[in-house]
């Protein structure tokens, strides 16, 4: 029976492991980010992550459109916002790739009241309607996944949407429907 469980438990994390490095993500590098203004350290793991969408009408489909729209919010955010750099960790893009943002343990700029214990993840495009693909969804649990894994992520975090922490629509109702049938989210 030792052995059983033994083998129960070998499997369970191989497959964490497996879960953790399947997922590449795309370098700040690859999307031509700027370097961010001063920006602030997270120590530890953080207590949430914060479900966003960019509300870009048609999202992306391909690499260069997505990374074009990454450069775009970023653009913005520094900018007219003028926040130091994006304003979420990662990006999850139409093209089946994860883009980072500001990255692990770094304060976003996406959730007044949040950013200093969060990992913002924004969707590219717009989801009140239609809820991201299949393969959108599952890198955004896998990065959730690779954050506790690395110990940037409480084990007990709460996953929120964004209109959970302020008046918008974001992060779309068929995108918030969907992250309610997920483990860790909330009602707040």
């Amino acid at each position: 029976m030792t052995s059983i469980k033994f083998l129960a438990a070998l499997l369970a994390l191989c497959a964490i492991a497996h879960t953790a490095q399947a997922l590449n993500i795309e370098p700040r590098s690859s999307w031509g980010a700027v370097a961010a203004r001063s920006p602030a350290r997270i120590s530890g793991a953080v207590d949430y992550v914060i479900i966003h969408h960019s509300d870009n009408p048609n999202g992306c489909s391909n690499s260069d459109q997505c990374k074009r729209m990454i450069k775009a919010i970023q653009t913005d955010h520094k900018g007219r916002r003028n926040f130091s750099d994006i304003g979420y960790n990662f990006i999850v893009a139409g093209d089946g790739k994860v883009y980072e943002g500001r990255g692990f343990g770094l304060q976003g700029s996406h959730a007044p009241n949040y950013n200093r214990n969060s990992i913002g993840i924004v969707f590219i495009g717009n989801f009140e309607s239609n809820k991201p693909s299949s393969q959108m969804l599952q890198n955004a649990k896998d990065l959730i996944a690779q954050a506790k894994q690395g110990g940037y992520l409480k084990n007990t975090y709460t996953l929120l949407g964004h209109r959970q922490t302020k008046a918008t629509a974001c992060p779309g109702t068929a995108l918030f429907n969907e992250i309610q049938t997920w483990p860790n989210w909330r009602s707040i």
